[in-house]
């Protein structure tokens, strides 16, 4: 329970998490939970709820002149981590992936979650690493598919850097650029549940078109399905008229 008020806690509010381990920790130590929180979300298939997208730009925030962090450590603090975790993801998925699947333990990792990352490993190939680092969930369990058997190590290594730099870039760098600015200090945690909303609507819309395709789906199945007793019900009704005739 403890756990799940940090993680709410942090989804509400990273900014003052950020503040309060400034304090408690001071400017070194603060970025040992910053690393933990984007290692664990990526190289864990266990966490894929962590807030990696707002505590990345809140942490950009905090970047800035006066914050209490230091804009260069930031961004390789997040790079190792982001690069470290994806690749510790890989290799869990390498030695224990099917064990894993198989347990049924992962209720995020769900049927249709792995049909979809199938789906962006066939259509994107080594950019699926890249394109799902800006969707949460999806960046969390995209490495772990690929370690299950979809992209050899030195592939997968380059396409997790590319992806993780670019990542962490994004989010710190607007919010160290931002963050200052007096409406984006007034509104912050609308702000922040804003990039949260804007990160997950791509796997919201794609649950519903998987949805929506579903029942469509079921739906000609069910007429092809109708079709054809109607055709057999005809012909067992043609059948007996003509031994009826005869």
């Amino acid at each position: 329970m403890e756990i799940i008020n940090f993680i709410l806690g942090l989804l509400h509010d990273p900014r003052g998490a950020i503040a309060g381990w400034i304090v408690t920790l001071g400017a070194v130590w603060v970025y040992t939970p910053l690393f933990l929180i984007v290692f664990i979300e990526t190289g864990l298939v266990f966490f894929p709820f962590l807030p990696g997208d707002s505590l990345l730009f809140a942490a950009g925030v905090f970047s800035a002149d006066g914050g209490g962090l230091n804009l260069g450590a930031t961004l390789l603090v997040f790079y190792a981590a982001a690069i470290l975790g994806n690749t510790s993801n890989y290799w869990i998925a390498r030695f224990f992936g099917a064990r894993i699947i198989d347990s049924g333990k992962i209720k995020a990792l769900t049927p249709e979650r792995m049909a979809k990352l199938d789906h962006f490993f066939e259509k994107y190939g080594g950019l699926t690493i890249v394109i799902t680092r800006f969707m949460p969930f999806f960046r969390t369990f995209a490495p772990f598919i690929a370690g299950t058997g979809h992209m050899n190590f030195g592939k997968f290594t380059l396409f997790n850097c590319i992806g993780g730099i670019s990542w962490v870039s994004l989010f710190v760098l607007v919010g160290f650029f931002f963050g200052g600015v007096p409406f984006v200090q007034e509104h912050f945690e609308i702000i922040v549940l804003g990039i949260v909303a804007v990160s997950v609507a791509p796997a919201f819309i794609g649950a519903v078109k998987a949805a929506i395709s579903s029942r469509k789906s079921g739906k000609r199945d069910f007429e092809v399905e109708a079709a054809v007793d109607a055709e057999r019900i005809a012909r067992a009704k043609h059948a007996r008229s003509e031994e009826d005739a005869r």
